[in-house]
């Protein structure tokens, strides 16, 4: 009886190249972050507002922001040299388990420690409703510990949403609605219709402004090479007019990938850290409700071949995939991955795709089952470290001619063959 190897050992990988994608790399540098983000905090409308002994909590969360450890720092020592008592609380929903250890260890693959922050870091699970949702008065949540402080500041990056649009949507607003909400929050909005989600998110953060001593925040917008864009302190009254500003300038600073289909789409790692999908649907066109939003590249099979070590065996996103390893899986924690689904109620997120031992029979299952391709002789594929970095990563020979005709394209290397060692992975 012949096996799944026996069926693809002939398959032929494609050669490929690898190429950089050029994007605009406006933003702020290294040694202006701390001054940047501690001029936007001088404003009188917003920093004004600390008066000294007052309990001030910082608000992280669980995505990988480019010098977020500074950045968080740069906060608590403003809040500092106003005489107030800062205190960091974890801001992120379910993530990490639905745990305060898991949380607090997230924040610690970031460097946001006590010793690295010069403050408390406060992480717990347990809530208190603060009152009800303005239009559909449902119960809303905030983490207990930031709701023990005298005033609030918001710290998050704007960006597209993996799974709704709307005015806000990665954001301050959503960090108050999900991130502060903890998995009560989190919880009691996924659980209502995906088609409401961008309502009950502003809904919800209303709510919390309303009722919370919530003192405005910092948002961040990252250049398509993660490096940092634009840092603005808004207060209150801000964050519900200039954030979707915000938001509408990260659809143009966000990176893509520069070809709009592929037959096989090769990424080589996914994690909470990466993305709340685990990979960004904006990039890989895998989208969690393709029928609330879309975009991306349109590849007919997709192949994740790892998890990072920051999502700590939550593989949340897998299900978005049609092949994967037994590295990946093994690495698999059903009790990190697990509980993200039943808050978030996206379910096949979970799915785990078809296994198989090593990246090449990943690879070659994956290029010999795509029936669409135009031509089954000079395949396309790409290859992306993650859905985070995407200026460096490989193309097949078959897009050659489509990456010499985009002068947005630096072709870097002649073609060659994909490097596997003797157990048939990647190096």
């Amino acid at each position: 009886m012949e096996t799944i190897t026996d069926l693809i050992k002939d398959v032929p990988v494609p050669k490929m190249v690898k190429i950089r994608e050029v994007f605009d790399d406006t933003h702020i540098p290294e040694d202006k972050i701390v001054e940047t983000v501690q001029n936007e905090l001088s404003r009188e409308a917003l920093g004004g507002q600390i008066k000294p002994g007052m309990r001030i909590a910082i608000t992280c969360g669980s995505r990988g922001i480019n010098h977020y450890a500074m950045m968080a720092r740069a906060i608590v020592d403003f809040v500092k040299s106003k005489g107030a008592e800062p205190y960091i609380v974890a801001a992120m929903g379910s993530h990490g388990g639905a745990t305060a250890e898991g949380q607090t260890q997230i924040l610690k693959d970031y460097g946001i420690t006590e010793e690295n922050m010069g403050c408390p870091i406060k992480s717990s699970m347990e809530t208190v409703q603060v009152g009800l949702s303005g239009i559909r008065k449902q119960p809303v949540f905030v983490d207990k510990n930031a709701m023990e402080a005298d005033g609030i500041i918001l710290f998050n990056r704007i960006k597209p949403h993996t799974s709704f649009r709307g005015r806000y949507e990665s954001g301050l607003m959503k960090m108050m609605a999900i991130g502060l909400g903890k998995q009560h929050g989190a919880e009691s909005i996924h659980h209502q219709s995906p088609a409401i989600m961008h309502e009950l998110v502003e809904e919800y953060g209303r709510t919390i402004m309303e009722h919370c001593p919530i003192l405005g925040g910092i948002a961040i917008i990252e250049n398509a090479y993660d490096e940092t864009y634009l840092i603005r302190g808004l207060t209150t009254d801000e964050i519900i007019t200039e954030e979707p500003k915000l938001r509408d300038l990260s659809y143009k600073t966000i990176a893509h990938l520069l070809f709009d289909k592929c037959d096989v789409l090769v990424v080589d790692k996914i994690g909470k850290n990466i993305s709340g999908d685990g990979m960004d649907p904006n990039i890989s066109g895998r989208f969690v409700q393709p029928k609330y939003c879309s975009g991306g590249i349109d590849a007919e099979k997709v192949v994740i071949l790892d998890l990072t070590d920051e999502t700590h065996g939550n593989a949340q996103g897998i299900g978005l995939a049609e092949v994967t390893t037994r590295r990946l899986f093994n690495k698999m924690k059903l009790e990190m991955t697990y509980p993200t689904g039943v808050t978030n109620t996206f379910l096949h997120l979970m799915k785990i795709p078809m296994i198989m031992d090593n990246d090449r029979e990943a690879l070659q299952l994956a290029l010999c089952c795509c029936p669409d391709a135009e031509d089954q002789n000079n395949m396309k594929m790409i290859r992306i470290p993650d859905t985070m970095h995407i200026e460096y990563i490989e193309i097949s020979e078959g897009l050659l001619p489509l990456a010499k005709e985009n002068p947005n394209i630096e072709i870097l290397s002649e073609p060659y063959d994909l490097p596997f060692d003797e157990e048939g992975n990647l190096f």
